[in-house]
């Protein structure tokens, strides 16, 4: 068994696609039109055929509360892994990204969070 598939729930699909591909570096892989939704994949450039990122409406009743109540607590839906977290950092912040926590070490992991634009705080991590 693997991980195939992970979500993040969007409040407007080509705007998270914007976001996800032109300033966080990701790459779209999929992008099937649903009605008025569609099935949109990012992956990693360095794992095309790797975990795909569902960027999923959050159309449901539940979801935007639960996305509203896990901002309000500064928590991050999902975490990315970086190989320099100070220098991911500068180039995000250069791009316009909104940290919400600068980067902090905590033992052998440093972590950041930002908001993605679409209704999420997204952490990034450095391992040491």
């Amino acid at each position: 068994m693997r991980i195939n598939l992970c979500s993040v729930l969007v409040d407007d699909q080509d705007k998270a696609l914007a976001f996800y591909t032109d300033v966080l570096g990701f790459v779209k892989k999929t992008e099937i039109p649903l009605g008025g939704a569609k099935w949109l994949t990012v992956v990693s450039p360095e794992a095309p055929d790797g975990v795909e990122l569902v960027l999923e409406p959050d159309a449901h009743p539940a979801a935007k509360p639960f996305k509203e109540a896990l901002v309000a607590d500064g928590i991050p839906f999902t975490s990315f892994a970086v190989e320099d977290i100070y220098a991911e950092c500068e180039r995000l912040e250069k791009l316009g990204v909104r940290f919400t926590q600068p980067p902090t070490e905590m033992g052998p992991v440093t972590t950041a969070v930002f908001d993605d634009t679409c209704g999420n705080l997204i952490q990034i991590a450095e391992q040491k």
